[in-house]
Parts: C-alpha cells; sequence; structure tokens
C-alpha cells in the first residue's frame, strides 16, 4: 500500500494502568482533554471532507494511551462511531495501539467485530532490565504473547520501539530489532526519546540520572534500525514524534519537550543520512577522484537528496570536495537515482 489516508484520533491515557518514567501522553499527543464520542464523529467527518483524493485507503486510527486497556463499554462506544464508516464504505479499516500486556482472545474478538485491521504494540525495548527501569510494567515475553496471538488472528501487527532509553545503547537498540524482526511484524515506528515535563524523567534528567542521546547519535542509530527492518522487508513507517504546538523545539516558551533529540524534521534527517550513504557508496565506486557530478532522481527524492538546508550538498563538498547537481526526472523510480560524472580532478586542473 504505497499511499493512504489516516484519521488519527487521540485517547490520551484512557486505560493505561501506569507511567512511565519517559511517558506523559497528554503532552506527546498534545491533547489535554479525553475526546468524548461526539469528537469521534465530529473528527471523522473533518477529514473525510478534507482528502482530496477519494480513492485512496482510508484508516481511523485510535493513538495514545492502550485503547484494549479501556473498559470494553467506552471501547464500543468509539468502534462503534468509526465502524459505521466502514460500513457506509468511507472508510477502510480501523487501526488501534495498544500495550502487549493489554492482548487477549477476547479483546481481539471485540476488535475484529468492529472491523480494527491494525494493531500496533508500543514495545519500546525487549531488554526486560531496560522495560523494568522505565517501569513499563510489561516483559518482553508479553510482547512474543501478544504478537503471535495478534498475527493468528490475522491482524496486521506493528510494533513501536524507542532509542535512547534509560540505560539503554546501540547494541541494546540493535538487539531489540532483531528480536522483533523474528516476531514478523508489517510496520515499525522508531522514536528517539524526548525529555518532557512533567515525567520522572524530566526529575532525572535534572538530577543529571539520565542523559539523552544527541540529534546526531539519534539520526545514526534509527538509520542503523531502518536498515535492519527494512532489509526483512518490514516498513518503517514514522521516525520521530509528530511536531505539535507543544511538541517543538524546547527553546519555544509553549513546548513540553525539556532536552533530548528533538528536530523539526527529524525524520527526513534520516533519510537524508541514508541518501547521503548511498551516493556517497557510489562515488567511491568510481576509479578516479571526481569534482562534480550530476545525480538524477525522482522529483520525490529531491529534498532528501539535497538535504535538510542543503546539508548533503555541503558535507559533500567540504569532505570530498566533490559539488553535485541534482537533476530531477519524473521517469526515474522513487529511491533509485542515476550518477553521471561531470568533472574529475584532472579535468579540473587542466581548466
Amino acid at each position: 500500500m504505497s499511499k493512504q489516508y489516516i484519521i488519527p484520533i487521540f485517547v490520551p491515557h484512557l486505560g493505561c494502568p501506569n507511567e512511565c518514567t519517559f511517558c506523559n501522553q497528554k503532552s506527546i499527543s498534545g491533547q489535554m482533554k479525553q475526546i468524548t464520542e461526539e469528537e469521534v464523529d465530529k473528527t471523522i467527518k473533518e477529514f473525510l471532507k478534507g482528502f482530496k483524493e477519494k480513492d485512496i485507503y482510508k484508516e481511523i486510527a485510535f493513538f495514545g494511551g492502550s485503547f484494549t486497556g479501556i473498559d470494553t463499554e467506552t471501547q464500543e462506544k468509539l468502534l462503534k462511531i468509526a465502524y459505521k464508516y466502514i460500513q457506509s464504505k468511507q472508510v477502510d479499516g480501523i487501526r488501534v495501539s495498544t500495550r502487549p500486556d493489554y492482548i487477549d482472545k477476547e479483546k481481539l474478538k471485540l476488535l475484529k467485530k468492529y472491523g480494527v485491521k491494525t494493531i500496533e504494540l508500543g514495545v519500546q525495548s525487549t531488554n526486560d532490565y531496560i522495560l523494568k527501569r522505565c517501569k513499563r510494567g510489561h516483559t518482553f515475553q508479553d510482547v512474543v504473547k501478544a504478537s503471535k496471538l495478534i498475527r493468528k488472528h490475522r491482524f496486521n501487527l506493528g510494533h513501536q520501539m524507542m532509542v535512547g532509553l534509560p540505560d539503554s545503547t546501540r547494541l541494546d537498540e540493535l538487539n531489540t530489532a532483531k528480536d522483533l524482526i523474528k516476531l514478523k511484524p508489517k510496520m515499525i515506528r522508531l522514536y528517539p526519546v524526548l525529555v518532557i515535563k512533567n515525567t520522572e524523567l524530566e526529575k532525572e534528567y535534572y538530577k543529571k540520572e539520565y542523559e539523552p542521546i544527541t540529534v546526531e547519535q539519534a539520526v545514526e542509530r534509527c538509520k542503523e534500525l531502518r536498515y535492519l527492518f527494512e532489509n526483512k522487508k518490514i516498513k518503517v513507517i514514522r521516525v520521530g514524534l509528530q511536531n505539535t504546538d507543544i511538541i517543538s523545539n524546547p527553546k519555544n516558551i509553549q513546548s513540553e519537550v525539556v532536552a533530548g533529540p528533538y528536530h523539526e524534521a527529524f525524520g527526513q534527517l534520516v533519510d537524508d543520512s541514508i541518501w547521503y550513504d548511498k551516493i556517497l557508496a557510489e562515488i567511491k565506486k568510481i576509479n578516479t577522484k571526481v569534482a562534480e557530478i550530476e545525480i538524477e532522481i525522482n522529483p520525490a527524492d529531491a529534498n532528501n537528496v539535497i538535504g535538510h538546508k542543503k546539508e548533503n550538498l555541503e558535507k559533500m563538498k567540504d569532505l570530498y570536495e566533490v559539488s553535485i547537481q541534482v537533476k530531477q526526472n519524473e521517469e526515474i523510480k522513487p529511491g533509485k537515482f542515476n550518477l553521471k560524472i561531470l568533472k574529475t580532478y584532472k579535468e579540473f586542473l587542466d581548466d
């Protein structure tokens, strides 16, 4: 599925039994009050009106909190509203996010009844020590059990993991990725840890008990994880938290972010870095010193090739003394590129 429309419904902390050290769902979701049935219906209608392409796959997504931990009556009320849009064929499916320890056969039966197709589990790590350190309240075995049940009942399985958790290293995160790959999710979300106001992690940060990773470290770790997942045909559907008025630069007075690898274009930084590696690898295959090259790419990839604020072009010039011209061509498949040598250093010196 190359393109789809998502209608996000945030249900912060509904059904969530504990406070993880890093979590303040009301801040992360940008929503400070609980959602009502009327608001769900209104939100769906507004999104449907705004969708320009009518024939593209459309999905209602209940994010935040732990959907299957909500009392059954409230779950049904919310799902019924969403389900009527499936029955009218205005929407194609529903997805929910939840905790691994809030999945069982009865809960899955209810979700199936109302047209839920995708279940995303907030895994964060598969290291039991790190899960305990962050007060997640579940173990890796809960992740294994829930993942197998979800796949057995023919839902699409998604996982969410975090980089930069307290006491977590790059190796821990690589091991988490390898553990998740064995559970065969269809999709992954990667979230670098941000220190959010009114969390236990904020207290640890100010007491110097926790040091966030840098933007550069987060980009490198997420890039490495993307390579791992995508090499196994597991789609990485998001990298980094969605920017909102309060999930923004810590320098902004209204921001709930205290510290950590925040960047307004974090996902693009990871994409840019992947493209930089691809282009550099091709340049290194050339058996001569090049001064100027042309990269022919699909217009959809232009920003990532150039890099955020032209960072890729400038880095290539500064580190390898190579000038890059970017040529856009819609006939080139997205993700692919052609490289052409415009000038070698011998020619450059002769000039």
